[in-house]
């Protein structure tokens, strides 16, 4: 049976324990079993992560322990699956640029704040992740982000929508859900899901999701597989 393992905490108003419980609630629905904490003191042990096939982060703002981000960091080098959504996983540990690194992204602003009206635009054919999906609307907040270049962009929307300091500039379309690789492990991440409701609000959002946990996933037994060495991503080994 495969293992994931999910941390909730941080700032209440982005409903960690609602969102936790939901992606539980799929994540056994695929036959994982999920072990949910409300502590990273777990992390004291970095052999609790050993042998994980995926990592849930519902954890905004708070910081992070030096140890704690390193375990995790090595984890996912070492074939463990990362996911996450919004602030949960990216609005995480603002002061941990190693943290930032890893999952591709970092919230800056969400103009107009929440209830803000937008499109979501899936791009066709870019992962089995977005595979039938179509546009869809959802009324929340609209996450602006600092990304990694390197990610594989799934999903966008267009800024801006409404009036803020931005709209002096070009319109841009900002990232909403991408996919990238940290070492052999695989990470995910959408920037929707403000409130636990989003995903009955837009059916979309929730298989965006799900299918990215699975995916995500797949990455420890695809790293068994080819036998992959994670040394190197250890030493920072030079490549070329």
């Amino acid at each position: 049976m495969k293992q994931a393992i999910i941390f909730q905490g941080g700032w209440d108003g982005h409903e960690p324990v609602q969102t936790s419980a939901r992606f539980a609630s799929l994540l056994r629905k695929n036959g994982f079993s999920c072990t949910v904490y409300d502590t990273m003191d777990p992390l004291d042990d970095p052999a609790v992560l050993e042998g994980m096939d995926l990592l849930v982060m519902c954890w905004t703002m708070g910081q992070i322990k030096d140890e704690h981000a390193q375990t995790i960091c090595r984890a996912v080098a070492a074939g463990m699956g990362l996911a996450g959504c919004h602030g949960g996983m990216c609005d995480a540990f603002r002061a941990c640029t190693e943290w930032q690194f890893m999952t591709g992204g970092q919230w800056v602003s969400h103009p107009g704040g929440d209830g803000v009206e937008y499109m979501v635009h899936i791009h066709p054919g870019s992962s089995p992740i977005t595979q039938g999906l179509t546009d869809f609307k959802v009324c929340s907040e609209q996450y602006y982000l600092h990304v990694d270049p390197a990610i594989e962009v799934l999903a966008t929307t267009r800024f801006p929508t409404v009036a803020d300091y931005n709209i002096t500039n070009k319109p841009v379309d900002m990232p909403v859900a991408w996919t990238k690789f940290w070492g052999n492990g695989r990470v995910f991440y959408t920037s929707l899901g403000h409130h636990d409701d989003v995903f009955d609000q837009a059916s979309q959002a929730q298989v965006l999701m799900e299918r990215g946990m699975l995916w995500a996933a797949q990455g420890r037994a695809l790293e068994t597989q080819a036998g992959a060495d994670t040394k190197r991503f250890e030493t920072g080994e030079r490549l070329g």
